[in-house]
């Protein structure tokens, strides 16, 4: 071979290597990628939440309107039929009284969370208020699987429900709700509640000595009994706290070696003990949006990208249904949900 001609594919060759992602993970575990719906009667939408009821069908639930924060915003639900997902319903609104009301007595609609208990009703929390700082705690139930709600009722005075992320079931039987609030600064506590939810108890607000200020706890289970939630902060990476006591007390927070562009996280303890998350890895955006997965929820591995492209793919929930696939549901680019499943065992 020529000396020019070996120039050329050594210039080839390292052309290659450049084009090639630094940090591509495998692509393999992924069974189906979808959006939940093409049309809607919202043309912005965020934090969408997903459960799987007793019937075994999945529903899933996000907050839309005209944009973030506009006082039109409400709850919108689909339920998964027969493999495919039914048009987007509102099933709950920001309106402050069954009857008539002015314009001025409504409010927007915020961050919903389906959790289904092995007993019992489907349940749905979300928030209700002109801001973060100043919203309340609201929760229906459904008895038929997501296709028709109680009328919503307040929580009580300084509950505010599971903030972002899902609840767990601590094994008394308590349902665990990982919370937050913003009215006074950042700061993340945990209530909790009997199932179905009656009187409620909250923590006070977890210690925070390195000012990481942190909302929107996932609450993952370790052996021994033990509890461990991951939170967005504003100091760019992922925050860690962890409980002995079934939640009623949490060591301080501290950073983790996992990014955060100050954005929701959210993550789901599996049946094979192994911990998955899902995340953007970055400081400042919300792309990528990668799969993590863990043996002991400290050290992390990345395993899946779910998405790459410029734009806004963010605020993820994740579970593991009862034939052991995980559903991933997110916002795309704030126009559409879309929902994921990934078989964990070819992780």
């Amino acid at each position: 071979m020529s000396r020019q001609n070996q120039i050329v594919v050594v210039a080839m060759f390292a052309s290659l290597i450049v084009a090639a992602p630094i940090d591509a993970a495998p692509a393999g575990g992924v069974l189906k990628s979808e959006m939940i719906f093409d049309k809607a009667d919202f043309p912005a939408c965020h934090a969408s939440t997903i459960a799987q009821t007793r019937e075994g069908w999945l529903v899933a639930a996000w907050f839309g309107g005209l944009r973030e924060g506009d006082r039109g915003v409400g709850i919108w639900l689909s339920r998964q039929v027969e493999g495919k997902w039914t048009p987007p319903v509102e099933v709950a609104n920001g309106k402050q009284s069954t009857a008539e009301t002015a314009e001025a007595d409504r409010f927007p609609c915020w961050n919903p969370v389906l959790f289904q208990p092995p007993k019992g009703p489907l349940l749905l929390f979300f928030k209700v208020g002109p801001r973060p700082s100043q919203w309340w705690g609201m929760w229906t139930t459904s008895s038929d699987g997501g296709r028709s709600w109680s009328p919503p009722t307040r929580l009580p005075a300084g509950i505010l429900g599971p903030i972002k992320d899902k609840p767990v079931q601590l094994p008394s039987g308590e349902i665990l709700c990982p919370s937050s609030t913003e009215d006074h600064g950042w700061h993340v506590h945990l209530e909790r509640t009997a199932d179905p939810p009656d009187a409620w108890v909250a923590t006070p607000s977890i210690e925070d000595p390195e000012h990481l200020s942190a909302i929107q706890p996932t609450i993952l289970t370790l052996p021994g009994g033990k509890l461990q939630i991951l939170c967005r902060t504003r100091a760019g990476v992922i925050a860690r706290s962890t409980s002995t006591d079934d939640g009623r007390t949490w060591t301080a927070l501290a950073p983790t070696d996992l990014p955060n562009p100050n954005s929701g996280i959210d993550a789901v303890t599996l049946t094979d003990g192994r911990h998955l998350l899902v995340y953007n890895p970055t400081h400042d955006a919300r792309t990528p949006l990668w799969v993590a997965v863990s043996h002991d929820g400290a050290s992390w591995s990345h395993v899946l990208t779910l998405e790459t492209a410029p734009g806004e793919y963010s605020y993820p929930a994740v579970i593991q249904t009862r034939d052991g696939l995980v559903h991933v549901t997110y916002t795309y680019q704030r126009k559409q949900i879309k929902h994921v499943v990934i078989d964990p065992q070819s992780l």
